[in-house]
C-alpha cells in the first residue's frame, strides 16, 4: 500500500516541495528511508514509532520504505516526522488520500505524540502559495508565521491525534488567521534606549542621522568609554520602521535559524546584531556542511555592529567586502550555490591605537609607533573604502556628563530620517531593490548627484589633496545627496558636499 503526503524542506532561505511517499509491503519488518536523508531524518523512525504507540495507533509490522522526493536533494531536519506518521497511519486508518497529497504537512513529533515547532515555516508557507497549495498543517507554536501569508489556510496542530482526526474527516481544525496590519503596529524603535539619553557628541549624532537617512555604512573611532557602543545601539531607533515586505524577508532568516519567539508572527523591529570578535568567517557570513545564514544575514534590513574592529581576524573582515557590495552572500558548494540576503548597514567601532588613548587629550598613549602601525593594518584599505562615513568620537568632558540630557529624542530624529527616505523612495520608484541613496548604482549617481561648477571644483580639490579612490569619490556624492535630502534640497550645495567630504577626511593616519 502506498500513501503520498505533501511536505516541504528548506535550502538556504527558500523552501521547496517534498513528496513523502510511504510504501508498506509484505515481508520481514524493516524500515528504510531513502532520498538523501540526513541523520535527523533517518532517526524519525524512532520518534514516529514511539509517538504512534503512545497515541494508541498501530505501527505497521511490515516492510516500510519512505521516499523523500525529489530524491537527488539532501533533506535535513525533523519536519518530516508528522507526514511520515500520517503516511503510516493511512495503512490502518481511513485517511483522505487526496487531502494528504494536496496539503503541506510539517512538524516534529515528541515521543508522546506532541507536535513540536520546526524552523522555516514562513518560507514553507510562501512556497505553498507559489505552488498553488491552499492548505497547510503545521505546529501550533509556529503557525502564526505562516498565517501572515495570504492565500494559504493554516491549520495549527498540537498533537498527532488532531492531525489524524482531521485527515480522517472526523474533526475540523479551526484555521488561524492573523491580520498583518495588526502585527506591523509593533514595529519601530528599540525598546529601552533613546537618543535623548546621550550627553554631548552632537557631531556624532549628526553623522548617525545622515547614515540612517541614506543607509550608509559608518565607522566610529575614539578612545575607550566615549560612547561608541552606546551610540551604535541607538541607531535602529532612528531608522525608518520595517515595511511588511522587509519584515517578511527578515523573518524568513530568523525562522530558518529557529530564532523567532514562540507564537510570534513576524520580526517587526530592525535587527541589531553585534557578533563577538572571535566569530569565524562562516559564523559571520554563513556556511557549514549544510549552508546556513550567518550574522550578516541575521542583520538583513538592520544593523551589523562590529565593536573593536581591528580585533576581528583579518580573513573574517575581508569576507565582508562582497556582501557590502552585492547586498547578498553567495555560498558555493560542489553540489549547489546558495544566496543569503545581506542588505545591511555596517557600523564599526575601533580605538585609534592598541591602548586606545592616542587621541585622548587627558591621557598619555604608551603605544610604540610600530604597534600602532600593526594595529591599524589589521583593517584593510579596501574595507575602509566601503565605509561611507568615518567620524571621530572624542571623550566627553565631565561637565557635560553631569548635566541633564537635553538632546533630541529618537522620535524627533526619526521624523527627519523618514522624510529624507520619502524623497528617496520617490526618486527610485522605478528602480526595484533601490530604497536609499547608499544603494544607488553608477547610473543613478550620475543622474541624481549632479554638481554645479563650484561644487565640482571643491570635490576635485578634495580628491586630489586627500588621495580618495574612485569608490570614495562615488560614496562622497551619495552622502552629499543624503545630506541634501535631509534639508529637502533638490540640488547638492557646497555645504552638503563639504560635510560629506568631512566624513571621509577623518585623520587618515588614525585609521590606516
Amino acid at each position: 500500500m502506498l500513501a503520498r503526503v505533501c511536505s516541504s524542506a528548506v535550502i538556504g532561505v527558500d523552501a521547496y516541495r517534498i513528496d513523502v511517499e510511504v510504501d508498506q509491503s509484505r515481508g520481514l519488518p524493516h524500515f528504510a528511508t531513502v532520498g538523501l536523508a540526513e541523520g535527523a531524518v533517518r532517526e524519525s523512525r524512532v520518534r514516529v514509532e514511539s509517538a504512534l504507540r503512545n497515541c494508541s495507533l498501530e505501527f505497521p509490522r511490515r516492510r516500510i520504505t519512505v521516499n523523500l522526493a525529489p530524491a537527488d536533494v539532501r533533506k535535513a531536519g525533523t519536519a518530516f516526522d508528522l507526514p511520515i506518521a500520517l503516511g503510516l497511519v493511512s495503512a490502518s486508518e481511513p485517511l483522505e488520500a487526496e487531502k494528504l497529497a494536496s496539503t503541506v504537512v510539517v512538524g516534529e513529533l515528541g515521543l508522546n505524540g506532541e507536535v513540536r515547532p520546526v524552523p522555516g515555516v514562513l518560507s514553507m508557507a510562501l512556497m505553498a502559495r507559489s505552488e498553488g497549495i491552499g492548505e497547510m498543517v503545521c505546529p501550533a507554536a509556529c503557525a502564526a508565521q505562516a498565517s501572515v501569508v495570504g492565500g494559504v489556510r493554516v491549520l495549527p496542530v498540537n498533537h498527532l491525534r488532531e492531525a489524524v482526526l482531521h485527515f480522517a474527516g472526523e474533526r475540523e481544525i479551526e484555521p488561524l488567521w492573523i491580520d498583518p496590519a495588526e502585527v506591523m503596529k509593533e514595529r519601530g524603535g528599540t525598546a529601552g534606549v533613546d537618543f535623548a539619553e546621550v550627553r554631548g557628541q552632537q557631531h556624532v549624532k549628526r553623522a548617525l542621522e545622515v547614515a540612517a537617512a541614506g543607509g550608509h555604512n559608518l565607522l566610529l573611532v575614539g578612545p575607550p568609554g566615549t560612547g561608541k557602543t552606546m551610540l551604535a545601539r541607538r541607531l535602529p531607533t532612528i531608522m525608518p520602521a520595517l515595511s511588511f515586505e522587509e519584515a517578511i524577508e527578515t523573518t524568513k532568516v530568523y525562522s530558518i535559524m529557529g530564532l523567532t519567539r514562540p507564537g510570534s508572527a513576524l520580526v517587526t523591529r530592525r535587527p541589531f546584531r553585534a557578533p563577538h570578535h572571535t566569530v569565524s568567517d562562516a559564523g559571520l557570513v554563513g556556511g557549514g556542511p549544510v549552508p546556513r545564514p550567518g550574522e550578516v544575514s541575521l542583520a538583513h534590513n538592520g544593523v551589523l555592529f562590529l565593536d573593536e574592529l581591528p580585533e576581528f581576524r583579518k580573513n573574517v573582515l575581508e569576507v565582508l567586502r562582497q556582501p557590502l557590495e552585492d547586498e547578498q552572500v553567495t555560498i558555493a558548494r560542489a553540489s549547489m550555490s546558495l544566496q543569503f540576503p545581506a542588505k545591511i548597514m555596517l557600523v564599526a567601532a575601533m580605538n585609534p591605537c592598541p591602548c586606545g588613548y592616542l587621541t585622548d587629550p587627558d591621557k598619555t598613549c604608551l603605544c610604540s609607533p610600530q604597534s600602532i602601525q600593526r594595529y591599524r593594518a589589521r583593517v584593510s584599505g579596501p574595507l575602509l573604502d566601503r565605509i561611507d562615513i568615518q567620524v571621530e568620537v572624542p571623550a566627553v568632558p565631565c561637565r557635560d556628563l553631569m548635566r541633564r540630557p537635553t538632546g533630541e529624542s529618537s522620535a524627533v530624529i526619526r521624523g527627519r530620517v523618514v522624510a529624507a527616505r520619502r524623497h528617496q523612495s520617490r526618486r527610485f520608484q522605478d528602480l526595484p531593490g533601490v530604497a536609499c541613496n547608499a544603494r544607488m548604482g553608477p547610473a543613478s549617481v550620475q543622474k541624481h548627484c549632479v554638481l554645479a561648477d563650484a561644487e565640482r571644483a571643491l570635490l576635485e580639490r578634495a580628491v586630489r589633496q586627500m588621495g580618495f579612490s574612485a569608490r570614495a569619490y562615488e560614496r562622497i556624492l551619495k552622502v552629499s545627496r543624503t545630506i541634501a535630502d535631509l534639508e529637502g534640497a533638490d540640488r547638492i550645495a557646497s555645504t552638503h558636499l563639504a560635510e560629506a567630504i568631512q566624513y571621509r577626511s577623518l585623520d587618515r593616519d588614525a585609521i590606516r
